[in-house]
């Protein structure tokens, strides 16, 4: 009776963290109170993987490379895919995402240089002719958790 007891506890925990949302460890950073829970939105298909980075306060970080400050590579679910970081405090901050969907690590572009991939900024900042300017992409991020959604864009 005992071992059907042991076996029962561990199907109702196993059963527990299945429901459970994502877990704090799941994010990328060093551990912290302040997290930024990123969700990406339109995705077209669940192949290969959203690629999430976050850059800091500087302008003059955003999309240059070695500018970030965080990346989380993500399998991709479709419509939706969730991606999580850990902060280091309340403050300004700026998110761009691409579907990798070859899961090559490039995003990849038309002989014209224009994407074939999905991709998006925070706030859904416009990008009519080339990438759009740090001011409008960058949020406020509050202590605690910010939620932060993001569409997904695809060439036509």
């Amino acid at each position: 009776m005992e071992v059907r007891s042991a076996i029962f506890a561990l199907f109702l925990m196993g059963a527990a963290l299945a429901a459970a949302p994502a877990r704090a460890d799941d994010c990328a950073g060093r551990q912290g109170p302040d997290t930024l829970s990123v969700q990406v939105i339109n995705l077209k298909a669940p192949t290969g993987e959203v690629v999430v980075t976050l850059y800091p306060s500087d302008p003059r970080r955003f999309l240059a490379p070695r500018g970030k400050l965080l990346r989380q590579r993500v399998k991709t679910t479709a419509p939706v895919t969730k991606a999580c970081f850990y902060l280091p405090g309340p403050g300004t901050y700026a998110v761009a995402v691409y579907h990798d969907a070859d899961a090559n690590h490039d995003f990849n572009r038309s002989a014209l240089g224009m994407p074939t991939e999905g991709f998006g900024f925070s706030n859904d900042a416009p990008t009519r002719f080339g990438v759009p300017s740090f001011d409008a992409v960058r949020f406020v991020a509050k202590a605690g958790d910010t939620p932060l959604r993001i569409k997904m864009r695809y060439g036509r």
